[in-house]
């Protein structure tokens, strides 16, 4: 399994856990927005991809702890890419 993957797969698994434990609960209200405007399962889990993508870029590259205000302001503005203006 090539790194991308790897990586696609355990982010998808943190959109998962947030949705399941509603933790954020703007996760899933962001899930079921994005589908109600008409993307599939897929493409919603993908859009939320990326704010959890920033995070962990932020995490990883500057070592900025999580800030789950800029999550959930990401999350609200999608489908709009989720990168700092």
């Amino acid at each position: 399994m090539e790194s991308n993957e790897i990586v696609r797969e355990q982010i998808f698994k943190i959109i998962a856990n947030q949705m399941r434990s509603n933790k954020p609960p703007e996760t899933k209200q962001t899930f079921e927005r994005l589908k109600a405007l008409g993307y599939s399962n897929l493409d919603a889990k993908k859009l939320i991809a990326q704010c959890v993508a920033v995070e962990l870029f932020k995490l990883l590259k500057f070592k900025k702890p999580y800030d789950e205000v800029r999550y959930i302001t990401n999350l609200k503005k999608l489908p709009k890419e989720p990168f700092d203006d």
